[in-house]
């Protein structure tokens, strides 16, 4: 009796270990690794030792058929970045990813195939950190007429999503206020002259240095024109000058005119223009008057013009008995 009940619980247990299923008891987790790296995936499988086990990379959105990488041992895809390794006493298999490429992000699937219908499968997420990269779709440079509302626009990818800011040329205060503003729109209401000149787009997210695209606003506006000095005295057969600071854009037409005359002055023995330009919308314009005659003393006007507008400035020449220097004192024949 007692030998017949030992080989009825004999036979059971070894249905029970035939019965048993394969499982898999371990899969890595989620890895994080950077572009050229190195990356091991571990997977531990149970009673599987009678069926293949598939290592298979699936793309970021899952809208591909998977491709396989190794069946137990054996690489399906023969590349020098693989690898693929057994370890009896875990039943664990590792597959090895070098050289790390952008294309490598996805989801790495450990399969055991039971049948073409039955299959044990879990799944490990790998995301390849990334320099960010400035998208074409951001803002580039832009021309605009003054008191239009703009808005710069900046969009960039890369792993992990990068944080967008902006910035002036030489930290000059954004329309915004601060020097610095976060956030992928910088909007700038009113547009002004001293709005224009360099911003930057700047998107970082701790991979790399960064990505940075320098966009130029150029203003369009009415002519601004400031006298230096509004009213200059000089002695008679002397020589001075009168100037002007102008800004604009588009550069202007730029002319002088003596009070009572109709016509702009031109240059000749008696006068000699000048126009100094120190950037895209600045200009100084001068006017020499030479060995001044008791009728050039008067008013002046030097004038703006472009296709937004005009403006002007008013410079009184008025006669004193004391040569004035300089221009009087620089090499005049009358000195």
């Amino acid at each position: 009796m007692f030998r017949v009940i030992c080989v009825v619980l004999v036979s059971l247990a070894v249905s029970a270990v035939a019965q048993r299923s394969p499982t898999i008891s371990y899969i890595s987790q989620e890895q994080i690794k950077d572009i050229g790296g190195s990356v091991e995936f571990a997977c531990s499988v149970q009673y599987a030792q009678d069926y293949p086990v598939i290592w298979a990379r699936i793309d970021k959105s899952k809208t591909t058929e998977p491709v396989h990488l190794s069946y137990g041992t054996t690489l399906v895809l023969r590349e020098s970045r693989y690898r693929v390794q057994f370890r009896n006493d875990t039943s664990t298999y590792t597959l090895s990813v070098g050289e790390i490429q952008e294309t490598d992000a996805g989801y790495y699937r450990c399969q055991i195939v039971i049948s073409p219908t039955n299959k044990i499968t879990a799944e490990v997420e790998l995301q390849v950190r990334r320099p960010p990269i400035i998208f074409d779709n951001s803002t580039r440079s832009l021309v605009v007429v003054e008191s239009q509302n703009v808005t710069l626009e900046c969009y960039a990818g890369g792993f992990p999503p990068p944080t967008i800011s902006w910035r002036r040329d030489n930290n000059q205060i954004l329309p915004t206020g601060g020097s610095v503003y976060r956030g992928n729109i910088l909007p700038i209401g009113s547009v002004n002259k001293d709005h224009r000149g360099t911003y930057y787009c700047v998107a970082e997210n701790g991979v790399g240095r960064g990505a940075r695209r320098n966009i130029f606003i150029e203003v369009q506006f009415t002519p601004v024109v400031t006298a230096t000095r509004k009213r200059v005295g000089q002695a008679l057969q002397f020589d001075m000058d009168l100037e002007c600071k102008i800004e604009a854009y588009p550069p202007p037409a730029i002319v002088w005119y003596k009070e009572g005359d109709t016509n702009s002055i031109a240059n000749n023995q008696h006068y000699l223009v000048s126009h100094f330009t120190t950037d895209d919308e600045i200009t100084f314009t001068v006017i020499r008057i030479i060995t001044i005659e008791k009728r050039q003393f008067g008013n002046y006007t030097c004038r703006a013009i472009n296709i937004f507008g005009q403006a002007q400035a008013n410079i009184e020449l008025f006669e004193t008995v004391i040569p004035m220097c300089p221009p009087a004192c620089a090499g005049n024949p009358s000195n």
